[in-house]
């Protein structure tokens, strides 16, 4: 699933994550992703796949679009072993 720019700068947001960390966890460089989030351009495949695994292993859940709209939301934590 291909995440939006909006999205982007959601998941960015919830987590309080600078252009600069996002580029730093994801290896996309700042340029791209400043770019992206401004809706100037479609990052390649590989780094929206990279975008996207970087917010997933910090906790985020992207939401498709439903009937909706698209989203995102933290995922819901998992319960621990008893």
């Amino acid at each position: 699933m291909r995440i939006t720019p909006d999205q982007c700068r959601g998941a960015r947001a919830l987590l309080q994550m600078t252009q600069e960390q996002l580029a730093a966890l994801s290896g996309v460089s700042l340029r791209t992703i400043a770019h992206f989030e401004k809706g100037e351009r479609q990052p390649i495949p590989a780094n929206i796949a990279a975008l996207r695994r970087a917010f997933e292993e910090a906790g985020i859940e992207f939401i498709p679009e439903n009937g909706g709209g698209a989203g995102v939301r933290f995922r819901t934590p998992r319960s621990l072993p008893s």
